[in-house]
This record gives C-alpha cells, sequence and structure tokens, in this order.
C-alpha cells in the first residue's frame, strides 16, 4: 500500500528519511503487475514496490500521483541517489490537472511533493523492471534420446534502505518448464528426452517468476527417428487371419518416418516346424522363410501353417541409421486341407442346389469320381493349383448330367482325393441324394 504524509515545507528537509504515515495514499503505478511492501530498519515505515515485467535494456516503470488540492500546483519528482543518501532532481511541473504522471522509469526510489501555498503532500515508492532473455538448443540427438538445452539471464531486484543504502534483494522464486505443444515434458533446464517423436517437433522453454514476468524461446527438434508399423488384408474367414492356402495377403506398410527403400519384411516359417526342428536339434535353427525390402508387399502363403511376419523400419540419415521393429499381433493361419461334401442336391433348374458342389480348403490337387450304386462312373472332374473362389472355396463339380441327359433320381457315391497344400493326402468318400422334383 502507499504511504502519504503531509509535512509543512518547512519541516520537509529536515525529516525526509523519517516522514510519517498518513491514510488515503495517492501514489499509483497502474502498469505494473505485481505491488509488495519494503522491509526497512523500523523507523523507516514501508514503502509499495512497483513490479514492471519489460524486456532487457526497457525502462517500463510509470508513476502517477493523485491529488484532492485544487488549482494550480507544483509537482516536484524526486529519485533517490544511494551514493549521496539523497533525493535529487528528477521532473518537475506545474499544473492545473489533479495528477501528474512519469514514464520510462528505471530502476529506483521516487518521491514527488505537491505543493500548494502552505499545503505540502509527500509520496514514495519503489521501481524495478523485471525482464528475461532464454535461449535454446537441441544439443544431442541420437536414436534413443535428444538432449534439451535451456538459459536464461534476467535483472536483479533489490531496493535499498534509505538511511543506510544497505541492498535489500527479492526473491523471484523462478520457475522453468519445457512444453510440447499444451503439454508439460519437463521443469528442468537441460532435460533428456526419451523416446523420441517422429515427426519435427517444437518445444517451449517457459521462465517464469512469482511476480507474473517472465519470457519463452522455442526449439524444433528435428527427428531422426521411425516407428515400424503395417496392417494385414487378405482373403480371411471373418473376425481372424485364418484363411485357405494358397493365401494371398497384402501387407501395407503404415511406419511413420521411414526412409522409402530401407524397409525389411522377415516372413517367418511355420511355428510348428520350428518347435519341431527346434526340440529334435540342439543348433540354432533357421526360422525365416522369406525376406523382402519393398515398402509394401503381397505375400503367398502356398502351404498350410502358423506364420508370423516383423516389419523392420529405418531412418537414415547422415549420422545415425534408425531402426524400429513391428511384430503382428496375431499369427496368419493357413487351414489344414479337408473336402466337405454335401449329402444331397436337387438339379431342377430352380436356381437353389442346382449342382453339386464340393469345398476343399487348401488343397493342391483334386480328382471327384462319382458313380451310380451299381459302380458304374458317371462323371469324373479334377482340377490342379486349386484356389479358393470368393471367399466360398467351393467348386461345381457336377451338374446332375450324364453324358448330356439328366441323370436319374436316386442314390450316388462319391470319391474325393487329392494332395493338401499341408503336403497330406486326402481322401474322403461316401454317398449323396440326387431329387429332381417338379421344376
Amino acid at each position: 500500500m502507499n504511504r502519504l504524509v503531509r509535512i509543512r515545507t518547512f519541516l520537509f528537509f529536515i525529516i525526509a528519511f523519517s516522514l510519517p504515515e498518513l491514510a488515503g495514499a495517492q501514489l499509483s503505478a497502474p502498469g505494473s503487475g505485481f505491488t509488495e511492501e519494503t522491509s526497512y530498519t523500523a523507523t523507516q515505515g514501508t514503502d509499495s514496490i512497483y513490479i514492471f515485467c519489460s524486456e532487457e535494456n526497457v525502462n517500463a516503470g510509470e508513476l502517477t500521483v493523485h491529488t484532492n488540492l485544487s488549482g494550480t500546483k507544483t509537482f516536484t519528482w524526486e529519485r533517490f541517489d544511494k551514493n549521496t543518501i539523497q533525493f535529487e532532481p528528477y521532473f518537475s511541473e506545474d499544473s492545473d490537472n489533479p495528477a501528474s504522471t512519469i514514464t520510462d522509469l528505471a530502476d529506483g526510489c521516487y518521491r514527488v511533493t505537491i505543493t500548494k501555498g502552505d499545503t505540502t503532500e509527500v509520496y514514495r515508492a519503489w521501481v524495478l523492471n523485471d525482464w528475461y532473455t532464454a535461449s535454446t538448443e537441441v544439443s544431442e540427438s541420437n536414436c534413443d534420446y535428444f538432449q534439451l538445452n535451456g538459459s536464461f539471464n534476467s535483472a536483479q531486484l533489490a531496493y535499498y534502505d534509505l538511511s543506510d543504502t544497505s541492498q535489500i534483494e527479492l526473491l523471484k522464486n523462478i520457475q522453468v518448464e519445457w512444453d510440447q505443444g499444451a503439454t508439460p515434458v519437463s521443469q528442468i533446464n537441460n532435460p533428456q528426452i526419451d523416446n523420441p517423436p517422429t515427426r519435427n517437433t517444437d518445444y517451449t522453454y517457459k521462465v517464469s517468476d512469482r511476480f507474473g514476468c517472465g519470457t519463452e524461446s522455442t526449439v524444433t527438434y528435428q527427428s531422426i527417428v521411425t516407428k515400424a508399423s503395417f496392417t494385414v488384408d487378405g482373403n480371411f474367414n471373418s473376425g481372424n487371419q485364418q484363411g485357405e492356402a494358397p493365401l494371398d495377403v497384402t501387407f501395407t506398410n503404415t511406419s511413420e518416418n521411414g526412409t522409402p527403400g530401407q524397409f525389411e519384411w522377415f516372413f517367418f516359417r511355420d511355428i510348428n516346424q520350428i518347435k519341431q526342428e527346434s526340440a529334435n536339434s540342439n543348433q540354432p535353427i533357421d526360422s525365416i522363410m522369406f525376406v523382402a525390402y519393398d515398402d509394401n508387399v503381397v505375400y503367398t502363403y502356398e502351404n498350410t501353417g502358423t506364420y508370423m511376419v516383423k516389419l523392420v523400419s529405418k531412418n537414415v540419415s547422415a549420422e545415425h541409421t534408425c531402426t524400429d521393429t513391428f511384430y503382428m499381433k496375431d499369427y496368419i493361419v493357413t487351414d489344414s486341407s479337408y473336402f466337405e461334401v454335401p449329402n444331397v442336391f436337387t438339379p431342377n433348374g430352380d436356381g437353389t442346389n442346382d449342382d453339386f458342389v464340393v469345398k476343399f480348403w487348401s488343397m493342391q490337387n483334386v480328382k471327384i469320381t462319382i458313380v451310380n450304386r451299381w459302380g458304374r462312373t458317371v462323371h469324373s472332374w479334377q482340377k490342379s493349383n486349386v484356389q479358393g473362389f470368393e471367399g466360398t472355396w467351393a467348386e461345381s463339380v457336377w451338374d446332375g448330367k450324364i453324358g448330356g441327359r439328366d441323370a436319374s433320381p436316386g442314390v450316388y457315391y462319391y470319391v474325393a482325393e487329392g494332395l493338401g497344400r499341408d503336403g497330406q493326402k486326402r481322401w474322403a468318400h461316401g454317398f449323396f441324394h440326387l431329387f429332381r422334383g417338379k421344376n
């Protein structure tokens, strides 16, 4: 708070350093963001200290005095000189206005005396300019971390005991903080940032004190790291990564900040084969089936098995080659080979169940023979390099005709045989009913 002293002019110079307090202080500093009181010796009382947030070499202090005295009056401003322990003339004006203002004030204690006739009012306060400068840099950057360096300079805030000019420093309680966007990441000057981001990222160094003053500086981390990832798509059964061999699978590279042409795909062998070979050997087992170097890959799983894939992404810069590895969360499973044969079909031309359709999973070669109840072959069908068909994994084997004529309704027998893509010979036999009914 401000202190007002009213004294007669002839007493003013005698007791300049032991002014009694009066109520209704009128000295203010509208541009100040913080105010506190001095801690003089007991005989000195207190003065207000106004803190102004400014820039280096910029004097932002401003004081305004108000008075209730009317008419023309003299405003005499003085500044304390610690060398002479005196208030020296600073500015003076005669004015009819009820206020007088001084601006661009350097650090110091200022006193204003308002005089009209025999009436004198005296006010006093300290002005302190609080400034900061800051600098930032990324001093080290590698594949595992980078180092942020922040430093600052700031004004020393101090005032003097007016009786003996002993210096009294104001504690600023300075705090620093590094932010990534709106997220604080550290409260020390030189933090080490682990797990660097895969994008060029701005980091802001903020310095502040209890007076609300401070500064900030921003530095950009130039990313040299990568994060590997990919998606998997294929003609899978719903809800999993399982399908019939041969199974075409598309691997789409979604890695972040990888260098084009610097990707390595590792396709592992069937995990069951690896386990079996490992159990029967004391030597390391080669688990890699195939390695690809394309940015994106389409791979065909020819044989039944359970497979894993990993991707190694690289970011190649002048000084570092940073890598990251991504494994699929689930295995790709190609089904075991087998047949599924219907027990009835109705080739009556109504568009429903008109063909004898056999399903076969993961078969390499298939041959199906149909005979009547007397053992005579009425139809034979075979195919090599069997593929899945539009997700149904099925093939129309017989249309119910013999020599171009409709076969008689009744019981027929089938024999299905072939070689599965798991290397197993498959064989199945049974009977089915042919019904015709009305068209």
